[in-house]
């Protein structure tokens, strides 16, 4: 084949930017040059990569083929290029996107190991929730994700790290808080403040009342846990948020975990990658690291 390197190059930045301006931007090369070498590209393959829609441009059934082969063959030129150069192996960037209770207990202590003993290695950091970090992978915004719950795509490759499970919260003055357990009927009446629609937290609240709850009075939805929590904590809402998220504010009197034994809220905090997308020893080193913090983790809470 006559393609180069350069030209896989810029395919993977229209790709990504979905335009050729944003594109020639990241690579700080001219947009005629960009264009040039795109359109040069598809000549030699002989075949459409992108829908032009307007100025904007999305992949086409080729393009979506091509892609995650196209960044396997970028990722391991730019090995061979660190190993000639005698460079350290772990160096370069990576994208990763993680949910919100990962972000908050765990994602620190991994940063920060990583800076240590990988200083050449840069993340590239967002904190999403569940769905929008599964669809990032999918559409190859991140190499790599940490998720809360279940992932259904058969082209996501899944890892579990830890368990963990959810709890229903209220405040400590809440009418619930003097019953020994807390049965489905007496939850269908409670106003409720959950996370929002496609956050993995969510999904398993869903799930696990499914079948059981004909109606939940939702009042809020939010995204930031911190949220929810002071909303639970000062009203008389029920919340329900994982149990590392609110274990702190229990053990200070803050928030008061209700006994619902008839609701099963266990779920798994988990890596997940495209399963096309070949070997990557940055990944590999990540998810060696993660690991190596969840033993600690597991051992310091005795898990």
């Amino acid at each position: 084949m006559k393609y180069t390197l350069k030209q896989l190059s810029v395919f993977d930045a229209v790709a990504s930017q979905e335009s050729v301006s944003a594109a020639a931007r990241k690579l700080s090369m001219t947009q005629s040059a960009v264009s040039m070498s795109l359109s040069q590209f598809e000549n030699i393959l002989d075949r459409p990569l992108f829908i032009r829609q307007g100025n904007r441009l999305t992949l086409s059934h080729w393009g979506r083929w091509l892609r995650p082969k196209a960044k396997r063959l970028l990722q391991d030129a730019q090995q061979i290029e660190l190993g000639l150069h005698d460079q350290q192996i772990i160096s370069g960037s990576f994208t990763l996107s993680v949910s919100q209770t990962f972000a908050e207990h765990l994602l620190p202590s991994l940063i920060s190991k990583i800076d240590t003993d990988f200083p050449e290695l840069r993340i590239e950091l967002t904190v999403e929730n569940t769905g929008r970090v599964v669809n990032g992978i999918l559409n190859h915004n991140y190499e790599m994700g940490i998720i809360e719950g279940r992932n259904d795509d058969n082209r996501i490759y899944q890892e579990n790290l830890l368990e963990d499970h959810l709890v229903i919260i209220c405040s400590a003055f809440h009418p619930y808080v003097k019953h020994k357990i807390v049965n489905l009927a007496q939850l269908e009446q409670a106003k409720w403040i959950l996370r929002e629609q496609g956050a993995g937290t969510r999904r398993i609240f869903d799930g696990a009342v499914h079948g059981l709850i004909e109606n939940i009075d939702v009042y809020k939805e939010y995204e930031s846990v911190a949220v929810i929590k002071a909303l639970v904590q000062n009203g008389t809402y029920l919340g329900c948020l994982p149990y590392l998220d609110v274990v702190t504010d229990v053990k200070k009197g803050k928030l008061v975990i209700l006994p619902t034994p008839e609701l099963n809220m266990t779920r798994n905090l988990a890596f997940v990658w495209r399963k096309d997308a070949g070997e990557n020893p940055l990944r590999e080193c990540i998810l060696a690291e993660a690991k190596r913090l969840i033993r600690s983790y597991k051992k310091r809470q005795n898990l």
